[in-house]
């Protein structure tokens, strides 16, 4: 019985100069970038103690200022709510035309995928900067910029969550003769509602903290109170916002975490 040779590794394996290499070029590009850009790196560690004054001047937070961002901290999350679920619903026939395995005809799925992606191309900022000046200073703006960001990011999502599922029961509806919208509704739906909930609740939690940068250019909800607390230094009503915000994103990826546990 003869015995079985085990396989030699090259020098380049036993040396991991694969990886090695990789690592040396991604350290050269890093410190190119970096004098190309002109970051100081020194400027950071230099500095570093104005970072820790700013966080002890936020270590005492004004409870007492609770009170006052409530309501601006509702409105953030119904714009947040808003934008999201408008931006969910016209992305779903969005993803369906950009899908590959639903739409043969290249020149229309084509035509789709570059619409969504000039939508993406677009800063939330910047729409932020149009849509105040379309709609004026308030909520308007914030919710018609993340309806338009979250129309751009589900869609890519969901498509190729699209592109992933079993094609063994379209083929079957295909066969009996279903049209496309009862394949759609019977046979892909179903296969990708786990995840467009997961990627729903996902984008939401995203809004919730951009519509808070969104208040900077009058879009509404408390990033106006986050910029006035900033302007006039008052460093322990800004912690307190980012106490709100960040107990409300907690809540979001709670609520994220039970329902994957329920549907998955």
């Amino acid at each position: 019985m003869s015995t079985p040779t085990i396989p030699r590794r090259s020098w380049a394996q036993r040396y991991h100069v694969k990886g090695i290499g990789w690592t040396v070029l991604m350290l050269v590009l890093l410190v190119a970038s970096a004098q190309m850009t002109g970051v100081n790196v020194g400027m950071f560690f230099s500095n570093l103690g104005q970072f820790t004054n700013l966080l002890v001047r936020m270590s005492n937070p004004a409870w007492d200022y609770t009170t006052v961002i409530i309501q601006p901290l509702l409105e953030t999350i119904q714009m947040a709510i808003l934008g999201t679920t408008i931006g969910a619903a016209f992305a779903i026939p969005f993803a369906v035309l950009s899908a590959s395995n639903l739409i043969h005809n290249r020149w229309l799925r084509g035509l789709t995928r570059l619409f969504l992606d000039l939508v993406r191309t677009l800063p939330d900022l910047l729409l932020a900067a149009i849509f105040v000046a379309i709609f004026g200073i308030g909520s308007t703006a914030g919710v018609v910029t993340l309806a338009i960001f979250s129309f751009g990011m589900v869609s890519k999502l969901f498509y190729e969550v699209i592109e992933t599922i079993d094609m063994g029961p379209l083929e079957a509806l295909e066969s009996v003769g279903a049209t496309k919208i009862t394949i759609i509704w019977y046979a892909v739906l179903p296969q990708i509602l786990n995840q467009f909930i997961s990627y729903f609740l996902y984008t939401l939690e995203i809004n919730v903290r951009a519509s808070t940068v969104l208040g900077y250019l009058g879009a509404g909800g408390i990033g106006v109170f986050l910029q006035r607390s900033l302007n006039e230094f008052n460093y322990n009503q800004t912690a307190v916002i980012i106490l709100a915000t960040l107990v409300v994103v907690l809540v979001i990826d709670g609520v994220s975490n039970h329902l994957r546990r329920v549907l998955l």
